[in-house]
């Protein structure tokens, strides 16, 4: 896990993007993919709103124009391996194609109403159709310290098996691995056996399972479980639910990346 790509745009959540995405790559001895999207606007067909459209090209351009020059200055300063890719588009579209250059993707799990409504939710559109883990950091996230403990939701399926597989180059690093079963005996993977595996590359995770109540929710024991070990970041998959089960769990990729105060690794 070399590259990492970062989703570069001039947002609420970009800050948090860049700073998880460093922390990654000196700990991980990596490479930063600046992926630079300049948005398009939605174009109407009578002429008062390709007025208002060309208007709003202009200020994207400038407002992205003098994010490049500040983010560019600032990476210079950092003493990491990076290289910068502009692209003017859509922002799934943009990063399906840069996905090649990429082991893992960091963007943001959930954006404020008043950032743009492209990159509101980005997460949810493009974690099952993306083969690679993505890093779904918060908007007021300041770090990720891949030393410190990290908490994986296990519920036996094929996606969990994905994200565990996926986010061992990370766990290598922690210094605890938990990791929470959440009593699913229905999926083809043991929380035992997913241990085992992880033992062969030398990581040794406490396997703890837990009860959930009536009444309660999957992601709100995730979360409970994430604040009380000071978990850094969540491993889990995406959708881990068969069609069936998940609208009685209520979405809880959808509900995790809404209300995590912490990074979610993520993998489908």
């Amino acid at each position: 896990m070399k590259n990492i790509l970062v989703l570069v745009h001039d947002d609420e959540g970009q800050e948090a993007r860049l700073q998880v995405a460093l922390d990654m790559v000196r700990a991980l001895e990596g490479h930063l993919v600046c992926l630079d999207v300049e948005l398009l606007p939605m174009v109407a067909a009578d002429s008062h709103s390709s007025m208002a459209a060309t208007q709003l090209v202009c200020e994207e351009h400038d407002r992205s124009a003098a994010n490049r020059t500040r983010i560019t200055e600032y990476l210079a300063r950092e003493g990491v391996s990076w290289d910068w890719h502009r692209v003017i588009g859509m922002p799934d579209t943009a990063i399906e194609d840069a996905v090649g250059q990429a082991d893992i993707l960091v963007l943001s799990s959930n954006l404020d109403k008043y950032d743009p409504v492209e990159l509101r939710h980005l997460v949810n559109r493009i974690v099952t159709g993306i083969r690679r883990p993505i890093v779904a950091v918060p908007t007021g996230c300041k770090s990720l310290d891949l030393k410190g403990t990290a908490l994986v939701a296990w519920d036996g399926s094929r996606e969990a098996d994905q994200a565990l597989h996926d986010a061992v180059p990370l766990l290598s690093l922690a210094g605890e691995v938990i990791m929470m079963d959440a009593n699913e005996p229905n999926g083809p993977f043991a929380a035992e056996s997913a241990a085992v595996y992880l033992s062969r590359h030398g990581i040794h995770p406490v396997v703890e399972t837990v009860q959930i109540e009536s009444g309660h929710t999957i992601y709100a024991a995730i979360l409970t479980k994430a604040r009380s070990a000071n978990a850094a970041y969540i491993v889990m998959g995406a959708y881990g639910h068969s069609p069936t089960l998940e609208a009685f769990f209520g979405g809880v990729t959808r509900s995790i990346l809404a209300k995590s105060d912490r990074p979610v690794v993520l993998a489908h």
